[in-house]
């Protein structure tokens, strides 16, 4: 089986400038998929130049071809590079040291949060992210650091970047141009928390630690300890949004600790509440900062600002519109993913990576009012690898004990998981390697139902083309085909 196609237009331009660089002709492919950017620039300076989708015009590529052209002979480090110059980095890492001496990161929400950089409407920019735990996980083949890792630090966010002009009411339309890994960590990882430190959808199946790590070869990776399968990344920002007004925090305290006292002492709890002990607010220093951190909100949920809403499409050549609480906008973003699949549901649901980001933003004035949003809007990217075959399981809401629940689509889409993971077996897979497969491939989750008392209705869409052998169905039975003799790394809870 293949890797899925890509879908994208031909654009000539931008394969002329991916043979200058001597990319490979995999990366020379993904080169020209951006469809609705005019100046899309990535990591290292190679100048991604789109064309319309359905451009039939050989002469208007051509032209394009001769300025992308005139562009690199123009810069004379683009002679060496093959490329264009890059766009400004205003925030950058060093991940050689803690995120808590970067003043240009922070870990919680809070309207006092100093901004990190100024732009203008209609610049575009880089900013470097750490990877969400700000360095705590390892590549190896040892899950004590998924076990052992300090939730109360999380996640490590770059910004906020101020938007001249922005102003309570207004929306920021921000477009993605361009995402990717550091050219010196090309590895994520995935993780299952155990259940006492954060858990995860399945974690009363796999209630401890678990860690697989994924290499990254151009767009595609694959994982030496979920063999057999490999597929294209759809690298995205799963954190990003805007900073909130005071009164939207004091909002959000309240109700979170609404619900956090119906029962204090679960776990894993039912919200994060302020906790000043870990809190990271970027430049805000002295008794300020003292104050603010014990109300500034965790960054853990999706918000009314965006924040931690894990939409795996949000890709290069998406585009997001978020609410405006502040002066100034103040638009942070970390948390990336080179894939995962729809629910993000191992928590570290993700192939969570460190890398760099490239955004154009734009004001719409009155946004807010004129469109009636209260949460952020999301137009998706035109690329995305094209998968045509897929195993679809439902789950209702029934639950593992036989419970029946009302139009519960939570319950309806655990079934589903816990059915392709059972079904993934089969050929060979442990349950471990099939739940960590359903959170970092480009799997669809789908609520196919909820009206239909007293059973809602979910689904789990599996690619079929990721894995190199047949995963459908025949009369001739599964058959083993997984190579044997992996697993992913477990470390169990201390005592």
């Amino acid at each position: 089986m293949g890797h899925g196609d890509i879908s994208s237009s031909n654009d000539t331009a931008g394969v002329a400038v991916a043979n200058a660089t001597g990319l490979s002709p995999v990366c020379r492919a993904g080169l020209s998929l951006s469809t609705n950017t005019s100046n899309n620039v990535g990591a290292g300076g190679i100048s991604r130049i789109p064309s319309p989708a359905g451009i039939t015009d050989s002469e208007s590529r051509q032209r394009r071809h001769h300025r992308a052209l005139r562009a690199a002979a123009l810069n004379p480090d683009a002679k060496n590079r093959g490329a264009t110059v890059m766009a400004e980095t205003i925030i950058k890492i060093d991940r050689s040291k803690s995120a808590y001496e970067n003043e240009q990161i922070h870990n919680r929400w809070h309207p006092d949060i100093p901004m990190a950089a100024t732009v203008k409407p209609g610049d575009d920019f880089v900013l470097e992210c750490y990877d969400w735990t700000g360095g705590q996980i390892k590549n190896d083949d040892c899950a004590d650091d998924i076990r052992d890792v300090d939730l109360t630090q999380v996640h490590f966010l770059s910004g906020p970047v101020a938007v001249e002009g922005a102003e309570p009411g207004d929306l920021l339309e921000v477009d993605i141009l361009d995402i990717g890994a550091f050219q010196d960590s090309q590895w994520g990882f995935n993780g299952f928390f155990a259940k006492k430190n954060g858990g995860g959808f399945l974690t009363e199946h796999f209630p401890e630690a678990q860690k697989s790590i994924w290499d990254f070869n151009g767009m595609f990776t694959k994982s030496r300890h979920i063999p057999n399968v490999e597929f294209a990344g759809m690298i995205h920002p799963g954190l990003i949004g805007c900073l909130p007004s005071k009164e939207m925090l004091t909002e959000w305290n309240r109700r979170e600790k609404e619900l956090y006292d119906t029962e204090p002492n679960r776990v894993p709890g039912l919200a994060n509440m302020p906790f000043a002990g870990t809190a990271h607010l970027g430049k805000l220093a002295g008794d300020a900062a003292k104050v603010a951190a014990t109300e500034a909100a965790r960054t853990v949920p999706p918000r009314e600002h965006g924040g931690n809403c894990d939409i795996k499409d949000l890709s290069r050549g998406s585009k997001a519109y978020f609410p405006v609480y502040v002066k100034g906008a103040g638009l942070s973003v970390g948390d990336l993913h080179f894939s995962q699949g729809d629910g993000e549901i191992t928590f570290c649901g993700a192939i969570e990576m460190a890398g760099w980001i490239h955004l154009r933003v734009n004001l719409i004035k009155d946004g807010m009012s004129e469109y009636g949003i209260r949460n952020p809007v999301f137009k998706p990217s035109t690329i995305k690898p094209r998968y045509e075959d897929y195993v679809i399981f439902e789950g209702i809401s029934v639950d593992e004990e036989g419970k029946q629940h009302y139009l519960d689509v939570q319950v309806a889409y655990r079934q589903a998981c816990l059915n392709a993971i059972e079904y993934l077996t089969k050929f060979g897979y442990t349950p471990a390697q099939g739940y960590a497969l359903l959170g970092c491939a480009p799997v669809e989750g789908h609520i196919s139902g909820v009206v239909d008392v007293p059973n809602a209705c979910a689904t789990l869409w599996l690619p079929t083309e990721i894995f190199d052998f047949d995963i459908n169905p025949t009369a001739e039975g599964p058959t083993k085909k997984v190579t044997p003799g992996t697993d992913v790394p477990l470390s169990r809870d201390k005592e």
